[in-house]
């Protein structure tokens, strides 16, 4: 958590550099007074750029747009090429070629000033990288971002047969395809365009996107203990503090923008890469992260780092049921989804005049994905971004241990305590809270902590692109139609994941029910069922599915803000209640409210065990333990009247001991190594994860720091880490 007076000071500063995109010369747009009328007596200073591919409709577009917002309307085929070549372009691109053509092009615009219009570009000026600098500095470029199967039956319509740059043997798809990375590069806003969009909708949808771009005051985040914000805060903020000030933890103010059904449809015929970056741009303002660094951001966490092509595979299961697996990262968990893009956008937001060091406590899976996840950023973060993780000494899997305590050195370090997850999180929390130790490291060290557990906004985001995914799965492959409801069941104890499904509801995702699956400690499951949070007398149990042995869930309290209508008084007064007395009670309004949404069941580790051994029996499939536990909560709970997706959250490998035995394997070998031969020798390989394998063959029994169950202990171990780092001379 970042000081307040910094915080302000760092908000300034981001916002005010990133603005610049937009305004360069420090005038504004247009006012949304503007933009909501159709008159104003005053044309602004800049240009308002739509560009797209041949069809895109920019013309039609740029025609509405210009006359809502009485500004003048100009057409750089009609009005300035053939007025400066004296022929059509039809005649210039025959006379001259297609090379030859983007050269007199880019020399003609160039040569072309305009202020206070929109302006409709040609398809092929984002060919010509001095003609978008010139245009880029006149004002804001929209991309009309439509689908090239609808691009193709518009040119079709038209009798168009050949585009600039169409060379022979060059089909019209391919070169439609090879266009687009070039429009992505320029662009400072997207306009998602669905099939079967009119005209008049994308001329809306570009009006909305024009007043997004100039109120971005609105999209701002509050605390989950507070009614509004007098301190505005932005996504770039929220990432770098992590936890807010008064304990709570951020949300959106307005909540998340809704997605149309015909955008819906058309980001189910994308790949997850680019579906991440088309849903990720309508929750991340563009003054924060431009949709260009979103685009590279989201492309090096996606495009090499997962083993399976499609990155979160769909696999049905049997009957109504289907699995989701989230598992196909560098660390075999589904934490990889969020924290291979995490670290990219917490350096991204961090300012140049401090270090930072990231706190994390896990239950297993996260501390080896944070730990990954940071130690691949570029050498300029690393140098000044580190990362702490602490874990329960004896509350992961073996192998869950091995690949955390394989990452010591460089920016990262692992340290486990003698307790468990709990007071692993209850004392990072401590530190935010404690403003003196603060206060200590930003004079001392200039470092400030920050945190990339769930809590963070930043990790949680990322999670709701695969919740959207797993339906855009179901509509590709035919499963359903845009509308048809489904299910969703989620192995859970911190009700991240949960709470990231329900996220993906309100952006127009027709999720009906989530059902959370606890193990033997249920108190998730309990306060869903009976609207009682009790801690008190209650201890945790060393479980099989160990990343969901969780007692204080930290997103519960983004639930109930959520399931509250944002009763932030309400919120506050439960959670000081639990740290005080261990234990609150929503209304029974409340609990109905809850339960219109979220089901919850637990099952036992016998339970557990047997669903592995009964599902690879009937299908062969091997599941991991958490899985499982989301298995057997779902054929109690799940009604059978929709389709139900399961959320996979780990590889069986990370829990290869419980999953042999559960698979009734005589003489469990002790060596990770041999455990997972064992597990490749049943699943074939085809079921097994390579980069798990790769990890544990290399990691050896690496020596790491254990200490006692002491706050004191916890925060010279941190400081420690802030000399090492920061100290040192380079």
């Amino acid at each position: 958590m970042i000081p307040a007076v910094l915080g302000q000071l760092l908000t300034k500063v981001n916002r005010l550099k990133s603005h610049m995109l937009f305004a360069p010369c420090g005038s504004s747009l247009f006012t949304a007074a503007q933009l909501s009328s159709n008159q104003f007596s005053k044309p602004p200073d800049k240009n308002i750029l739509l560009m797209g591919l041949p069809g895109a409709g920019k013309t039609c577009v740029g025609r509405i747009v210009g006359y809502k917002l009485r500004m003048p309307v100009i057409d750089i085929d009609d009005d300035v090429l053939e007025k400066t070549w004296g022929m059509s372009v039809a005649d210039k691109l025959s006379k001259v070629g297609g090379d030859r053509f983007i050269e007199e092009e880019g020399k003609a615009v160039c040569g072309f000033t305009a202020t206070g219009s929109v302006i409709s570009m040609t398809g092929s000026n984002p060919l010509h990288r001095d003609t978008m600098q010139h245009l880029k500095r006149s004002g804001v470029i929209v991309y009309l971002d439509v689908d090239t199967e609808d691009i193709m039956q518009r040119l079709g319509r038209m009798k168009v047969n050949r585009i600039v740059g169409q060379n022979s043997g060059v089909s019209m798809r391919d070169i439609l395809q090879y266009r687009k990375p070039f429009y992505e590069e320029w662009l400072d806003a997207r306009v998602l365009c669905g099939t079967g969009d009119s005209i008049e909708d994308v001329a809306d949808k570009v009006m909305k996107t024009l007043l997004r771009l100039e109120d971005s005051e609105s999209e701002t985040f509050i605390s989950t203990r507070s009614q509004r914000s007098s301190d505005p805060k932005f996504f770039s903020d929220v990432v770098i503090e992590g936890l807010a000030p008064d304990g709570g933890l951020y949300v959106p103010q307005k909540g998340f923008p809704k997605l149309d059904p015909s955008e819906w449809l058309r980001i189910s015929n994308m790949p997850y890469d680019v579906r991440a970056v088309t849903i990720l741009e309508n929750c991340i303002h563009p003054l924060d992260v431009s949709p260009l660094a979103l685009s590279k951001m989201v492309n090096r966490a996606y495009s090499q780092n997962f083993a399976d092509q499609s990155v979160v595979p769909l696999k049905h299961l049997t009957d109504h049921q289907y699995l989701l697996e989230l598992f196909h990262g560098p660390t075999a968990s589904f934490k990889d989804l969020a924290l291979q893009l995490m670290p990219q956008l917490f350096a991204h937001c961090l300012p140049q005049m401090c270090n930072y060091l990231i706190l994390v406590a896990t239950s297993g899976d996260t501390g080896s994905a944070v730990l990954n996840g940071f130690r691949n950023l570029k050498d300029s973060d690393r140098d000044r971004i580190g990362v702490l993780v602490l874990f329960p000494e004896n509350g992961v899997s073996e192998i869950q241990k091995l690949q955390m305590t394989g990452f010591q050195g460089g920016n990262a370090k692992s340290v486990s305590v003698l307790s468990d997850f709990d007071f692993c999180q209850r004392s990072i929390k401590q530190m935010f809270g404690d403003s003196n130790l603060i206060g200590h490291f930003a004079v001392e060290y200039a470092t400030i902590l920050s945190t990339a557990n769930s809590i963070n906004w930043a990790r949680l985001l990322p999670q709701v692109v695969y919740h959207c995914s797993a339906y855009m799965d179901l509509l590709k492959n035919g499963t359903l139609s845009f509308g048809d409801p489904i299910d969703v069941c989620i192995p859970t104890g911190n009700f991240g994941n949960a709470m990231s499904a329900l996220y993906a509801k309100q952006m127009g995702i027709p999720i009906r029910k989530v059902i959370c699956a606890s193990n033997h400690n249920h108190v998730i499951s309990d306060f869903i069922t009976s609207g009682e949070y009790d801690l008190r007398d209650r201890r945790l149990l060393v479980s099989n599915s160990p990343a969901i042995d969780i007692l204080k869930s930290s997103n519960l309290e983004r639930f109930i803000h959520h399931a509250s209508g944002g009763d932030g008084s309400l919120v506050k007064d439960l959670f000081l209640s639990l740290e005080r007395d261990g234990f609150f009670k929503v209304s029974e309004t409340l609990r109905q409210k809850i339960n219109l949404e979220v089901q919850a069941g637990w099952c036992s580790e016998d339970d557990c065990l047997t669903a592995i051994r009964e599902v690879h029996k009937s299908t062969g499939y091997i599941m991991d333990t958490h899985t499982a536990v989301g298995k057997v909560v779902a054929d109690r709970l799940h009604d059978r009247s929709c389709p139900l997706v399961i959320c996979s959250t780990a590889h069986h490998g990370k829990f290869a001991p419980a999953v042999l035995r559960a698979l009734q394997c005589q003489n469990i070998p002790q060596d990770p190594v041999k455990q997972l031969d064992e597990l490749c020798s049943i699943g074939g390989q085809e079921q097994t994860h390579g980069a798990l394998v790769k990890c544990m063959r290399s990691a050896g029994n690496h020596p790491h720091e254990v200490c006692q169950a002491d706050y004191s202990m916890l925060t010279d171990q941190v400081e420690t880490m802030v000399q090492d780092l920061f100290l040192k001379v380079r």
